[in-house]
């Protein structure tokens, strides 16, 4: 009899993507991938701005809007997105059971 039981609780276990023991199921994982992407787009997007020539000094490649404003952003968005990931349970999902 308790054998079923296991066997039952461990086929809803993995049927959940939540295995007993394990923190994050499926989704937060493929959540906290996209939150690291962004951030380093963002930060990709932040490099550059060197001058062929040590002595110029070229304003509009340093302060272009892609790294004053959009590429913050996508590092806020990734962090946000972190943040969700962490904090992502399932519908139905209690941690009151056990």
């Amino acid at each position: 009899m308790a054998k079923t039981k296991q066997t039952d609780s461990v086929k809803s276990a993995m049927i959940s993507n939540h295995y007993p023991g394990v923190a994050f199921g499926k989704m937060n994982y493929l959540l906290m991938g996209a939150g690291i992407v962004l951030v380093l787009l963002g930060f990709l997007m932040m490099i550059g701005g060197k001058s062929a020539n040590p002595n110029e000094f070229h304003p509009e490649e340093l302060y272009s809007s892609t790294r004053i404003t959009i590429a913050p952003a996508f590092v806020l968005l990734g962090f946000i997105v972190e943040i969700v990931a962490i904090m992502y349970r399932p519908k139905g999902e209690n941690s009151d059971k056990e």
